[in-house]
């Protein structure tokens, strides 16, 4: 869809054409041909901005070029937050529409999971999910901090959880610094690991149902569907400064950027998630009627840009 010539062959199928990801392996030049042929068309371009540090780019020129182009030539911006929306405001001088992001765990589910994750726990059991480690992540002296904290104060468990491909001593994709010393740490006692393959779904809302909170291990990012999950299920979210995280939701915050990581800020936020008294819990009914209004303003807005194209 992301090909000038889908456009031309499918201009009688569509009103507006939408982005919101999978435009990381166009060149700007390939994306300019696409913004080209909507014009074209006569179809107005749509762009959520979701990242505007994209979390798989070690370094942020190839990305910047590319949203530069979808910033430049969108009809309508929407974003997550007001602190992204300051952001295109000073960067590009264009304004976009602040809308919250919905649910992520079905609406169906989310009762059910928030009424397990009220049961009692014998400790306090934080988790680090590593994934496959993006360039974004830095969970090496999160996860350090965290071992440190856990030997001075009892009724802490860390949960560690990563991919085969980068904890596997086979795997394609192995850390070997970060790999050996969380086998170590498992082996003393210290943390509990767990390496596996990709979640499903459900598997993923149970894991997060699991935990009391979650570290976001990020050093720069923008905005995070973990969290709406996090928020769906009950568990508490301890989020960095980077990006807009603090904006998006009730988080508690450590300091972590592309400037440094402090292990003080981290264990303080720890210690106040463990003893500050359950956050509001978004209900599902809430979610519904969220995910409600943000689809009347989609609807409104596509509607005005139809009216206005044609």
């Amino acid at each position: 869809m992301l090909d000038p010539e889908w456009v031309g062959h499918h201009r009688g199928e569509f009103d507006i054409f939408h982005i919101h990801f999978g435009f990381d392996a166009r060149t700007p030049e390939q994306l300019e041909a696409l913004v080209a042929a909507l014009r074209a068309a006569g179809k107005p371009l749509v762009y959520t901005v979701h990242d505007l540090r994209n979390p798989h780019h070690e370094i942020d020129e190839l990305h910047d070029a590319q949203i530069t182009v979808l910033m430049n030539a969108a009809d309508e911006l929407i974003t997550l937050t007001d602190g992204a929306a300051d952001e295109i405001s000073r960067r590009w001088r264009r304004t976009a529409r602040v809308l919250p992001h919905p649910h992520v765990v079905p609406l169906d589910s989310i009762p059910r999971y928030q009424r397990q994750h009220r049961s009692r726990r014998s400790a306090f059991r934080i988790g680090v999910h590593i994934k496959s480690l993006r360039a974004s992540m830095d969970p090496l002296p999160v996860i350090r901090a965290l071992v440190d904290l856990r030997q001075r104060h009892d009724g802490i468990v860390i949960q560690v959880n990563g991919h085969r491909d980068v904890l596997d001593r086979d795997g394609a994709r192995r850390d070997p610094v970060l790999g050996s010393w969380l086998e170590e740490q498992a082996k003393s006692g210290w943390i509990d690991l767990r390496v596996h393959d990709y979640f499903s779904d459900a598997e993923l809302w149970r894991y997060l149902t699991s935990l009391d909170a979650s570290v976001l291990p990020y050093r720069f990012g923008t905005h995070s569907g973990w969290l709406e999950a996090c928020r769906d299920v009950g568990t508490t979210v301890i989020a960095p400064t980077c990006g807009y995280y603090t904006d998006q939701a009730p988080v508690i915050s450590y300091q972590h950027d592309e400037s440094g990581f402090d292990a003080d800020s981290l264990q303080a936020a720890v210690l106040a998630a463990i003893s500050a008294p359950p956050s509001s819990v978004p209900s599902a009914s809430f979610r519904r009627a969220q995910r409600e209004e943000i689809s009347r303003e989609h609807a409104d807005l596509y509607r005005r840009l139809v009216n206005t194209s044609t």
